[in-house]
């Protein structure tokens, strides 16, 4: 049996649960810069280019979780071009700037860092070329290096962009990074059960994962949520979806964790599963 997820796997939307649909759609369409791309009643599914990056479903009755719960850490969103991704870190500039945390150089991306209004987090970001990121011994070199985003925005931002010529520009989800409750509990599940690969680790704080050579698609941390537990409902994380290059693929994942003893749910054209603090994970062909 193959015990590894497909190279070419890689991340799909991300579901956000909302008390303000009105007010979260607004953030990230006239914030962030992302088109709606659909709106049925009390679901708004947001994206570049026709694909679907956020999906935003309105739950007013639910609340926000209690702090250190499992949970989103950050959905990364990960633009083509610095070009984009200096329109974008330029639209939050002058419409949301209170919601800017952060910014980092990791080595193999440039990462702005942000909070939506509902306390979800969002990382902007562009890759380096894969070959310039180093690996050594299978981890990849990632570090945490000062960044400046006015720098950034002199060096990158044209009229063209700042003036939303990148609004079509391609985007997608990059990686997507959660909260948990331990680092050993979250391999066992991505890594020995889910077949990513880990490409990074910070000892017991957090673990990095890819398909494929890529420096991460998902990383799970503890910075905020040692000794969570399972999540009850609550505002934030909906669903993270998990998107495999072909049926072969998805028949030999639905295999691995069912030998795993993790309960899946099959349509036949979607896998349904929950991580070890009930995140909801779907798979599907894309």
């Amino acid at each position: 049996m193959n015990e590894k997820l497909a190279a070419d796997t890689a991340m799909g939307a991300v579901t956000l649960l909302v008390g303000d649909l009105d007010g979260m759609t607004r953030y990230y369409r006239d914030v962030v810069t992302l088109e709606v791309l659909a709106a049925d009643g009390d679901t708004v599914t947001l994206g570049r280019s026709g694909r679907p990056i956020v999906v935003l479903r309105h739950e007013p009755a639910l609340r926000h979780a209690t702090r250190g719960s499992a949970g989103l850490f950050h959905t990364a969103i990960l633009f083509e071009s610095q070009t984009a991704l200096a329109a974008a870190l330029y639209s939050v500039a002058r419409h949301a700037p209170g919601t800017f945390t952060g910014s980092a150089d990791h080595l193999v991306s440039q990462a702005f860092y942000f909070t939506d209004p509902e306390g979800n987090g969002i990382e902007l970001y562009w890759d380096r070329a894969r070959s310039d990121w180093s690996w050594t011994h299978g981890q990849i070199e990632m570090d945490t290096l000062f960044l400046d985003p006015n720098g950034f925005l002199d060096e990158h931002l044209t009229e063209d962009a700042a003036n939303g010529s990148t609004a079509g520009d391609a985007a997608s989800v990059g990686h997507v990074h959660l909260s948990v409750g331990d680092v050993a509990t979250a391999r066992a599940f991505y890594v020995g059960a889910l077949g990513f690969d880990e490409t990074a680790g910070l000892g017991d704080q957090a673990v990095f994962v890819s398909a494929g050579g890529y420096h991460h698609h998902m990383a799970m941390n503890v910075w905020n949520s040692r000794g969570a537990g399972p999540r009850m409902p609550a505002l934030g994380l909906g669903r993270v979806d998990l998107a495999l290059p072909d049926a072969d693929a998805l028949g030999a994942l639905g295999e691995r964790l069912r030998d795993h003893g993790i309960a899946v749910r099959d349509d036949g054209r979607t896998l349904a599963f929950d991580d070890p603090w009930a995140n909801l994970l779907n798979a599907t062909v894309s």
